[in-house]
């Protein structure tokens, strides 16, 4: 199915920040910027109001865009803009490579961006629930069609063992994901045992400490994409997603997890990973969100938990981003706490 409105080239000229503020302050941005072939708007913070008030933040809050801001200095424009760069040879290398994601998938990208713009001030609860809500109208759009119609749905392969390891020992309970075949890619079967595995830990307070790991080469390799989108509607798969949610658990108990990454930690696997009071990362581990190239965005739980630990800002490079970072990188960012080894 074709999405109309595919902006064919992007514009990525800068708006003048007095332009853009004017354009906010006489209501006329919506009109202006909020166009299907223009869903990049970029703005030239020079000139933008260093602590614009209430009224221009609220109206920067429902603009259906990604915008971002230009800046000389970093932490400028943060309060308004979903992604800031610097003026120089590295910020204009990083808007090349965003505007790429966001001309290829328009419809995704805004919506990511919109969701986590406005999600500082909601619960874990409140934002699981906007999270599904969004990632439930993609799975009924154009983009992700698209994707899905490029694939030949496949039989999901069976393991010769449990999707999920559980093991106790005392005040001690180990979470293994046991699909090394599948480079513990997330299915149904993997969510149900992990949510069974966590519902331990809410209802036993003498577990003082969850381990939670992955068998094989890699922690989690994200959703199993031969899966996605096999539920007859989005609704009942949204419904399903509040009804079985290990992020919800593991918010419930972040305080005695730790999560021990290597490998792969792609999408789901990252998102999971992210509630945990701790997090530690083999150095070889790569990490990226690449749900927005499929036409969708993080909905397992990644717009909560992965911004309460790097920012907006960081979360949405990372999911538009075309590359993974490395585990030395997610620890300067603070995505993850400690390199093992």
């Amino acid at each position: 199915m074709a999405v109309e409105h595919y902006p064919r080239r992007m514009d990525i000229e800068p708006v003048a920040g007095k332009e853009f503020a004017r354009a906010l302050t006489l209501d006329e941005a919506h009109d202006r910027f909020a166009h299907p072939d223009r869903p990049l708007v970029v703005v030239d913070a020079a000139g933008f109001p260093s602590t614009p008030d209430d009224a221009l933040v609220d109206r920067v809050a429902t603009l259906p865009a990604v915008i971002v801001a230009l800046v000389d200095e970093p932490g400028a424009a943060a309060a308004w803009a979903d992604l800031v760069l610097s003026r120089d040879r590295s910020g204009a290398a990083a808007l090349a490579t965003l505007a790429r994601t966001v001309t290829a998938q328009p419809l995704a990208a805004t919506t990511l961006a919109v969701l986590i713009r406005n999600g500082a001030g909601r619960s874990v609860a409140d934002g699981l629930v906007a999270e599904s809500t969004a990632y439930g109208l993609l799975q009924g759009g154009p983009e992700f069609s698209r994707w899905r119609s490029s694939r030949t749905v496949r039989r999901p392969a069976e393991g010769p063992g449990p999707a999920v390891l559980v093991d106790r020992r005392d005040g001690e309970l180990r979470i293994t994901l046991n699909r090394p075949h599948r480079r513990n890619a997330l299915d149904s079967s993997m969510r149900d045992g992990l949510v069974e595995a966590l519902q331990i830990a809410v209802v036993d307070p003498s577990i003082n400490s969850v381990h939670l790991d992955g068998a094989g080469p890699s922690f989690c390799s994200g959703g199993d994409l031969d899966e996605f989108g096999a539920r007859s509607d989005p609704v009942s798969a949204h419904l399903l997603r509040l009804a079985r949610s290990p992020a919800r658990l593991l918010a419930e108990v972040a305080d005695r997890v730790v999560v021990h990454l290597h490998g792969d930690a792609v999408g789901s696997g990252i998102e999971l990973a992210a509630f945990a009071r701790r997090v530690t990362a083999a150095p070889g581990t790569r990490i990226s969100l690449p749900e927005v190239h499929l036409g969708l965005i993080p909905g397992a739980g990644g717009t909560v938990s992965i911004p309460r630990r790097i920012g907006r800002h960081r979360t949405l490079f990372l999911a538009l981003a075309t590359e993974s970072v490395d585990a030395a990188t997610a620890l300067d960012w603070g995505l993850i706490d400690a390199l093992d080894g």
